[in-house]
């Protein structure tokens, strides 16, 4: 079976399968009885193709919006005014505003120059739209909510959730469902007009009941679910982002943005609105998001559109939402979007193929038990000669047989198999939420389980990411920076303030309690805060200078550099980053005094010393220097890399964090290699993996030079003992997770927090972004987003992987026992008796048992600590492992040999009455059967250990179902008889029936003491 599994279903990977893939599966689902319900909660193809459509049409109304922009922007440079036509709507000016929200969401969405230039240009727009580009809008509630009331919320719209009747409808589409509600009502009518009211209706009733109970059971398991998936989607689209209110920087949820505000952005954010450019330098946008189109796009002060929903690549800037909401493009995308839902997972897909395969099997069993059984009434009204003559019995008795191969096929087909992978799925991620870790992409959950390898960042991950200056070397002065005041000479405390406050992509900022507020990266943090602790004025400094050019940092040049103009001093270029790379491009140095000396070899080797001895203390260096430029020095001109003067080295202290020397420890005893992958210096790296028990003696340490200079077949040999790589670039990390992945065959999670990261969290099986330290790019790349940026979090994430992976498999492993013994039995007795031992109603209850109640039992188990304790399963594991074969035919075996022993010596066994024997011992079978599956659920919780009662108490979902179907069964036998087609038992037969089915536990553990192989 999982060879025709792999060939048929294999396609569908857990993350970027193609479409022909998804088309394929589909097409090979033969025999569906609800593909409302089975498909649920697969991608929606059509509104994914809707989706590009309208992708291509943005990109060709954006294109002609630019060239139309450009040509008019030319126009308008030789006219000295233009005047506008526009007319403010009263309400619009009753309100306060100038502007109204059609004119705003014109002006941005078609790239209008000339309209914005007829406004008065952004500032125009400002003031028109109530704001101050410096402090922005008033914070003050009424004034929020006039502005929403104007000019929209900034929410696209959703699809109505789904209310509880559109589940029952949606449960009530089963074909065969249909099938036994129309033989339900035939059976109704005919029994009534041979029998009369109430004694003819019974077996049209218990069939009809029955049908509402599944219905209802199911709708009401399928409702939970969506509700559990709408509050995680929520959460995946809240973004927050930097806003500037009453002259207070603060950080907002998208949500609450209302044109008028003004937002700060930096390299991999995601823009919140359409606007307008107000500030900023090296402005690159990526635009692929909306139009497909990949190249960046330039936004400057001449082109100054910003769209909703695109990314910045480079650079930062400060920006005017104008139209927020179902007003911008990307809102209208993201209603189609959303309706085009996630793709399916391997595991939904392979549990689609089983549902199949059982499916045609089932369908033949199903119909040749209806031969069998309409072929032996045949045969006696033959014998006796009335096979002309037939009567209402016969015709019920004919429908009889007729619900019972229905009844087949609803047992058979196993439709809550793919299910049962959602199901649990949901729980899970509902559970991680609460641990941390929020999952994008459904697949995640299960592909985690398997991983054998974590590509992990450093900071922020395995360090605690609150970050401090404790060590500095300047002028010569090396050690503390507590007393570092008043050991260098104030020229130098001059130069480095400078340097530290001009060149930096943090700001120093006033909060809401009247003290600082330090906004930025923790590295950028610690370094300011080191500023003020020197005596430096954030904004005095700001103000003394004017920036000409900023390149902001990215993790390829690991470095940040500014040229700034200085009163009457002319241009000053400063840079800082890994100290090593920015020592390398200075010639001179600080002296004691802070008079500038030419940096002789015997100098640099004693910083390169400095370097080395930070790094050993697992302090992060960085190097800050500056230079004099020239003045025709232009905005458009490189920075220079070379010839700075080093103005000092600093040692930032970031703590390995709690448990994660132990959460490494347990990855190790769960077969997961643990990598750390940074950019840092390798000697501190190499300490910190020390520290946190990742770097082992037999375990290589490498430089990203270094390894990617090596031959293909250099790397072929070295990557499987890489434990740490530092200095490593995006391209480096995204080479060692392609050849993991395909060479080495692993299954890869890697960690990223900024925008260079997207390739290599695509490149992986699982892709973990950080949710405090990662910028959007690298989120909306990401399958997990660890929310408290956090190594422990990711091993709870494989933890709960390996979780669904199991629970899977027991619910599996229980639903084919079901299917094997309900369908031989009712096959075989009908073959070799004429009649079936389980009826129409029986077996819908028995239906649900293992359906919707098996998967809500067992597929919500939590994890336990013994899951890792275990080996991943890996790329090429099988899904129905032998173990599974094993225990189903073992129980199989056991159950269907006791329930023939009942068919043919019960009545002798029980010493029945003769008038209703075969109704009691067709009710002692029943009952056996049901408690045979209900102790064989309890075997189930452990595929291969014995003591299968470990933590059941702990599992309140498991206890109750339990309880629920063991009180329904006991209701059904003693008071639903005549529904049913049961008869109530006395205490001996009820113990005999509850000995039957425990008998099975004892069964299932001496089978599991079979070995198997594991192929």
């Amino acid at each position: 079976m999982e060879s025709y599994l792999n060939e048929n279903f294999g396609g569908v990977k857990s993350k970027n399968t193609s479409e022909e893939a998804l088309q394929r599966w589909r097409k090979l689902c033969g025999f569906v009885k609800n593909p409302k319900r089975r498909f649920r909660f697969t991608a929606n193809l059509s509104k994914r193709w809707e989706a590009e459509a309208m992708k291509r049409t943005n990109h060709e109304k954006l294109r002609i919006a630019v060239i139309v922009s450009k040509a008019a922007f030319e126009f308008i440079k030789g006219i000295s005014s233009v005047e506008s036509e526009y007319v403010v709507p009263e309400e619009v000016k009753a309100e306060g505003f100038e502007i109204c929200a059609d004119e705003l969401e014109s002006i941005v969405e078609k790239h209008d120059v000339k309209k914005l230039k007829s406004h008065g240009g952004v500032q125009g727009i400002a003031a028109k739209l109530s704001t101050s580009t410096a402090d922005g809008i008033s914070d003050s509630e009424e004034k929020l909510s006039k502005r929403q009331r104007i000019f929209g919320i900034n929410k696209f719209t959703e699809v109505a959730a789904r209310s509880f009747f559109v589940f029952v409808f949606e449960a009530l589409q089963d074909t065969t469902l249909i099938i036994l509600g129309i033989c339900a009502l035939v059976s109704l009518i005919v029994g009534v007009a041979m029998e009369g009211w109430p004694k003819g209706g019974h077996d049209g009733l218990g069939i009809a009941v029955s049908i509402l109970l599944v219905v209802l059971v199911t709708a009401v398991s399928d409702y939970r679910q969506s509700l559990q998936f709408r509050d995680l989607d929520k959460e995946k689209k809240n973004i927050s982002i930097q806003v500037c209110r009453g002259g207070l920087r603060q950080k907002r949820s998208i949500y609450e943005l209302v044109p008028g505000d003004v937002v700060h952005l930096g390299i991999g954010d995601q823009v919140p609105a359409d606007g307008l450019f107000l500030s900023g330098f090296s402005l690159l946008i990526n635009e692929s998001s909306l139009t497909g189109e990949s190249e960046p796009v330039s936004v400057k002060e001449e082109n100054p559109f910003l769209l909703s929903g695109t990314k910045v690549q480079d650079g930062y800037c400060k920006m005017m939402v104008t139209s927020v909401g179902m007003r911008t493009q990307w809102g209208k995308l993201m209603t189609t979007l959303t309706e085009g839902g996630d793709d399916e997972t391997p595991l939904q897909v392979k549990l689609n193929g089983v549902a199949s395969i059982i499916g045609k099997i089932g369908l033949f069993f199903a119909v040749v038990t209806f031969a069998v059984l309409a072929q032996a009434q045949l045969s006696r009204k033959f014998a006796d000669g009335s096979y002309l003559s037939w009567t209402g019995e016969d015709a019920l008795e004919m429908l009889e047989y007729f619900a019972i191969a229905v009844t087949i096929v609803v047992v058979a087909v196993p439709e809550g198999l793919p299910l049962a992978v959602t199901l649990s799925l949901a729980f899970a991620m509902k559970k991680m939420m609460h641990d941390k870790a929020l999952v994008r992409h459904l697949a995640a959950c299960e592909t985690m389980g398997s991983s054998t390898t974590v590509c992990s960042d450093k900071t922020g991950t395995l360090t605690t990411n609150h970050m401090t200056v404790v060590k500095a070397c300047v002028c010569g002065e090396e050690g503390e920076v507590g007393n570092l005041r008043s050991r260098i000479p104030d020229s130098a405390v001059k130069i480095l303030l400078q340097a530290i406050f001009t060149n930096t992509g943090g700001e120093v900022c006033l909060g809401k309690d009247g003290g600082f507020q330090i906004l930025g990266t923790p590295t950028e943090a610690a370094l300011l805060e080191f500023g003020l602790s020197l005596g430096g004025d954030f904004s005095a400094e700001r103000r003394g200078v004017e920036l000409v050019k900023v390149e902001p940092f990215n993790s390829e040049k690991k470095r940040m550099a500014v040229v700034v103009e200085l009163p009457g001093e002319g241009l000053r270029a400063h840079c800082k980053g890994a100290s090593e790379l920015v020592l390398a491009m200075c010639d001179r140095v600080l002296g004691s005094s802070g008079e500038v000396l030419p940096l002789e070899e015997e100098a640099r080797a004693g910083l390169e010393s400095t370097i080395e001895s930070f790094a050993r203390e697992a302090l992060r260096t960085l190097c800050l220097a500056y230079r004099e430029v020239d003045s025709r020095f232009s905005a458009k001109d490189e920075i220079p890399t070379r010839g700075y003067v080093c103005a000092g080295i600093v040692g930032i202290k970031d703590p390995v964090r709690p448990g994660v020397k132990e959460s490494v420890e347990l990855c190790k005893s769960a077969g997961i290699k643990v990598r750390m992958v940074t950019g840092d210096n390798i000697t501190t790296a190499k300490a910190i993996a020390k520290e946190c028990g990742i770097l082992t003696e037999d375990g290589v340490a490498i430089e990203g030079p270094e390894f990617r200079s090596k031959t293909l077949e250099e790397m072929m040999e070295l990557i499987p003992k890489i434990q740490v790589m530092a200095r490593s670039s995006p391209l480096d990390k995204h080479t060692l997770v392609k050849h993991l992945r395909t060479t080495f065959n692993e299954v890869v999670a890697v960690t990223g927090d900024g925008t260079n990261d997207a390739p290599a969290l695509h490149e992986a099986d699982i892709g973990l972004a950080m949710g405090i330290a990662g910028t959007e790019v690298a989120k909306e790349s990401a399958d997990v987003i660890i929310l408290d940026d956090n190594f422990s979090t990711i091993v709870t994430v494989a933890k709960w992987g390996r979780s669904v992976y199991i629970n899977i498999q027991k619910f599996v492993q229980f639903q084919l026992t079901v299917n094997v013994v309900a369908l031989i039995v009712n096959f075989s007795s009908a073959c070799l008796t004429g009649r079936a031992p389980l009826t129409a109603v029986q077996l819908l209850w028995v239906n649900m048992i293992m359906d919707t109640l098996g998967a809500l039992a067992l597929a919500t188990e939590p994890p336990n600590d013994e899951l890792m304790k275990r080996k991943p399963v890996g790329r090429g594991g099988n899904f129905i492992t032998n173990a599974m074969w094993r225990n189903v035919l073992g129980q199989s075996i056991y159950q269907f040999v006791l329930i023939w022993y009942l068919q043919t010596r019960g009545k002798a066994l029980f010493s029945l009455p003769d008038p209703r024997a075969d109704l009691a011992l067709n009710t002692i079978i029943f009952n056996s059967f049901v408690f045979c599956q209900l102790f064989n659920e309890i075997s189930s919780r452990e595929m291969e250990k014995v003591d299968v009662f470990k933590g059941i108490l702990k599992n309140n979902v498991f206890v109750g179902v339990l309880a629920f179907t063991a009180v329904f069964q006991f209701i059904i036998i003693q008071f639903l008889g005549d529904f049913a087609n049961t008869t109530p038992l006395s205490l001996t037969q009820w113990l005999v029936c509850l000995l039957i089915g425990f008998l099975g536990m004892p069964v299932a553990a001496v089978i599991k003491l079979i070995p198997v192989g594991s192929s």
